[in-house]
């Protein structure tokens, strides 16, 4: 039986590849924070990277370490390293953005990414960068659709943080942690460094507004983010930093290729958008 270790096992991606692991038969080990990695990884086949520093808290210096330390424990382990992406390596050119597509950070956070993904691929380390879009999860309140969204749904508003008519990725985090375990189940056959775009769903705020409408029954209208907020706290709040450097994103219009996923996994099928929202707003699909 092939053994997993979770890297962050309390967040998103941690908490659903626990239980996408363990469903499809995975011996499943939860790394705890602090302790030693290289040891929690002895006898895994896969490692999961589901570290990140909550709130954008100080990338320039932890994103390097855990990078530095994961790398170390799949060296040791001879452990394949599966990593979620984003799309921040892709800058403000926008479009359908593949494995091929050229890396133009224009933040300093997609910079970061970029040199954290070359340390895997320098590195020898059998790696999967998964790449994804916003994540929406259904069982936390801390994805997009929490902290922008739906932040004030209670009022029949939706948090507009960009234009409405801009395209924009998204994954839902439990079909994200199912494409990981086909993948990891196939690590053999794919190459040494692996990019492969994880498509998801790609739509408008207003395609967004229309799904929210037909799972509440509510007419719902659109209320501005408070970006004049973020200008004003910046200077003494280092999420309200991180969040402008990044506002460019909602108004870059770009999905994911589906191509290289659909080739590599055949079978894979993700959750309907319907089912997405109304799983995310805690409605039972009709």
């Amino acid at each position: 039986m092939p053994t997993v270790l979770i890297l962050g096992v309390n967040g998103k991606i941690g908490a659903h590849s626990a239980n996408a692991f363990a469903s499809a038969g995975w011996t499943v080990r939860r790394y705890t924070r602090g302790t030693d990695m290289t040891a929690a990884a002895t006898g895994c086949d896969v490692i999961v990277n589901g570290l990140n520093p909550p709130a954008y808290h100080d990338w320039g210096r932890i994103i390097p370490a855990i990078t530095a330390q994961v790398i170390d424990a799949a060296r040791a382990s001879g452990a394949t390293v599966i990593l979620p992406g984003n799309v921040y390596n892709f800058g403000d050119r926008g479009g359908m953005w593949s494995e091929a597509t050229p890396h133009r950070p224009v933040a300093r956070k997609g910079r970061i990414r970029v040199e954290m993904e070359r340390a895997y691929r320098v590195s020898g380390v059998r790696t999967v960068v998964l790449r994804a879009g916003n994540f929406i999860d259904p069982d936390h309140d801390s994805d997009v659709m929490g902290a922008v969204f739906l932040r004030v749904i209670r009022k029949g508003r939706i948090t507009l943080p960009g234009d409405a008519d801009v395209l924009q990725a998204y994954a839902y985090v439990p079909d994200w942690a199912r494409a990981a375990v086909m993948l990891a189940e196939r690590r053999d056959t794919l190459e040494r460094f692996e990019d492969v775009p994880f498509p998801g769903h790609a739509f408008t705020a207003h395609e967004l507004k229309a799904e929210l409408e037909g799972a509440t029954g509510s007419t719902l209208h659109f209320a501005r983010f408070p970006w004049w907020a973020m200008t004003l706290l910046s200077p003494v709040w280092e999420l309200a930093r991180e969040l402008r450097e990044m506002r460019y994103l909602w108004n870059t219009p770009h999905s994911l290729s589906p191509e290289k996923l659909a080739q590599l996994l055949p079978e894979f099928r993700p959750t309907e958008l319907r089912q997405v929202v109304r799983a995310r707003i805690g409605l039972q699909t009709q």
